[in-house]
């Protein structure tokens, strides 16, 4: 049984009198602890795709299984809690609250999960050591480069835990090299704490990171590539 498991499931909006269909039944199955990229050019349909299995969207046909769990027959309610207790979200954008430091920012998801003040600190500054930004705890965003501003994405992202990241995009604003750094701290998490990671990503180099790319076009998958990593690349 995969983690994801998603069976002919379409989704169709509204633009005025004209139903538009986004996505038009997918059927895919992501394992326990797998790295998938989503590839596939502008309107292809991925970043819907992306929503629906990051419960920000329910499909309007077909169904979604998150570990066994029916997840779009539940309500709004429920799936925020599913959001929050399972999953971490990186954004391209990163979403960093500019009045708060590092630390501060990746102490939010616990913030919201209850977590008492010197436990939430604790796993926060571990979070940060994670990601190699142990020692920029206190900056600001401000004072920070877009990589280390998407590491500190990522440290939010992990703090709670999650069995699930799912990245949109996560190098879309950053150069090259702070690109490479962020995508060896993905499979870093993927390979030593089985943490299983979705993202959509248009660039090839980007996806070929992932063990599988899910290659979506006109709202349907087109083909599944496997990667093949070497063992130099799986030691880094």
């Amino acid at each position: 049984m995969g983690l994801i498991e998603i069976e002919d499931i379409s989704r169709t909006y509204k633009d005025g009198q004209v139903s538009v269909k986004a996505i038009k039944q997918i059927s895919i199955e992501i394992a326990d602890g797998d790295f998938v990229s989503i590839m596939g050019p502008s309107g292809s349909g991925k970043s819907t795709l992306m929503n629906i299995i990051g419960c920000l969207d329910k499909p309007s046909s077909g169904s979604y299984k998150l570990a066994g769990q029916q997840v779009h027959k539940l309500n709004d309610s429920q799936l925020a809690t599913i959001r929050n207790e399972f999953m971490g979200f990186v954004f391209q954008q990163f979403h960093l609250i500019s009045k708060l430091n590092a630390l501060e920012n990746v102490e939010l998801p616990l913030i919201y999960q209850g977590v008492i003040g010197k436990e939430r600190k604790k796993r926060a500054l571990e979070a940060l050591e994670s990601v190699g930004l142990g020692e920029r705890a206190k900056h600001m965003p401000s004072q920070l480069s877009g990589g280390e501003q998407q590491r500190v994405a990522i440290a939010r992202a992990i703090v709670s835990n999650p069995k699930l990241i799912l990245a949109d995009e996560p190098t879309g604003a950053l150069d090259s090299k702070s690109s490479k750094n962020i995508m060896s701290i993905f499979q870093k998490l993927n390979r030593e704490r089985k943490i299983t990671i979705v993202q959509v990503t248009h660039e090839r180099d980007i996806g070929e990171y992932g063990n599988h790319i899910y290659n979506i076009k006109d709202g349907e998958i087109d083909c599944i590539e496997e990667i093949k990593h070497t063992e130099t690349e799986n030691n880094q």
